[in-house]
């Protein structure tokens, strides 16, 4: 099959810049689509028909033109945080071409001399900056595309607020045009409001507080989330990630979340983990929110409302995981049946009558029963004993 689209990516040089096969595409082209700076870039000899984006985004301008000739204009390297990868999941490899120009990210590793394989590559283009928390260590470099001109005050408020504002930002500008421009400086000093709406920040992590950041592993310090009490313990936390054993891609449905730890460090587990935190209460939804961002898991998305009517028409999960309202009435129930074959199920119980409910759970269904219960040191006078929190009842099961 003959590619019916052509995706050219375009750098801040504009059309001198393209290559010999991107010129021919664009100057064959009957129709080119772009965002209005990439299309502001053409010359009068394209003499194709230019139409901008939708607003909001949409890729329907092009997949409406299915089967006919059509070019699209992008930043850079189109399958990098662009286009191409979005319409890349809609349409075949074998209905487009890519003709891809350096991307920011090469040019602003050129400009560093960071070598590429040694830095992390973000984007907060209509992204959440808690992205960007869970790759805060000292000595990490960080290449971020931005969203807007605000991105680089943003990021740098970022860093202070997560204990890093000794770190060093340079914010570049227009990379790779006659524009080109780079600020730099130290997040806790930065007072630039506003950079060129085209920009690109590089971070180098530093931290003059002792500040490491959090580590990746699940069981993270009670301490780090904001709760009123229905909190998972950190031990328990823990081994319930490891029996519900998140893998890339995957999505959670954390039913009677409470304040979202458990769906939080499964989101935290990987970038492509997914989550649906289920929660009734509004006072935990707003702890789920504000963990949520603190913690940099942005991929969990809050669904309000209580179990089982909330968890009508959801998208089918490959775990779950019930830490609250496990003796409502159809709980565990409607959470089987949504469960796909071979995904997990995980629910913990304190009280008698929620072990008493998996218990004739797996009487039906199998798994595994394990009972947990940590102790801690703590003083007794002058001396120190075992203080022993209540028992967990852990249920796992898969489901054939």
């Amino acid at each position: 099959m003959i590619p019916w689209l052509t995706v050219v990516g375009i750098g801040e040089d504009g059309y001198p810049g393209l290559g010999k096969q991107a010129r021919r595409a664009l100057l064959e082209a009957g129709v080119v689509i772009g965002g209005p700076r990439q299309l502001a870039l053409l010359p009068p000899c394209i003499r194709a028909t230019r139409e901008p984006w939708p607003q909001p985004f949409a890729l329907a301008p092009v997949l409406d033109r299915r089967g006919t000739p059509v070019c699209v204009l992008a930043s850079g390297d189109p399958m990098l945080f662009g286009v191409g990868a979005s319409l890349s999941r809609q349409l075949s490899a074998d209905e487009l071409q890519v003709l891809p120009a350096p991307s920011s990210y090469s040019l602003a590793a050129a400009r560093l001399g960071w070598p590429l394989q040694d830095v992390t590559l973000l984007s907060v283009v209509a992204r959440p900056l808690a992205a960007v928390v869970r790759h805060l260590h000292p000595g990490a470099r960080l290449l971020v595309l931005s969203n807007d001109g605000h991105s680089p005050a943003a990021l740098a408020a970022l860093l202070v607020e997560q204990g890093f504002g000794a770190s060093q930002l340079q914010v570049l500008e227009h990379l790779g045009g006659p524009l080109e421009r780079r600020i730099a400086g130290r997040a806790q000093d930065w007072s630039l409001a506003e950079a060129a709406a085209l920009n690109l920040v590089a971070i180098e992590v530093l931290s003059e507080t002792g500040e490491t950041g959090l580590p990746l592993t699940p069981g993270l310090p009670d301490s780090a989330y904001r709760h009123d009490g229905q909190l998972t313990k950190r031990d328990v936390r823990a081994v319930t990630l490891a029996r519900l054993a998140p893998r890339p891609g995957e999505l959670l449905w954390d039913v009677g979340a409470g304040c979202g730890s458990i769906g939080i460090e499964w989101a935290r587990s990987h970038p492509g983990c997914r989550v649906l935190a289920i929660e009734a209460d509004a006072g935990r939804q707003a702890h789920i929110l504000h963990n949520r961002d603190h913690l940099g898991a942005p991929a969990l998305h809050l669904v309000a409302g209580q179990a089982p009517e909330a968890l009508a028409g959801l998208a089918t999960p490959d775990a779950i995981f019930i830490g609250g309202g496990l003796t409502a009435p159809g709980v565990l129930d409607t959470c089987w049946a949504a469960l796909r074959p071979g995904g997990r199920l995980v629910a913990n119980a304190v009280t008698l009558q929620t072990e008493a409910a998996l218990v004739a759970f797996r009487e039906r269904h199998g798994g595994d029963l394990t009972r947990l219960q940590v102790a801690q040191a703590q003083p007794l006078g002058a001396f120190d004993t075992w203080r022993a929190a209540l028992p967990i009842t852990l249920l796992d099961v898969v489901k054939p």
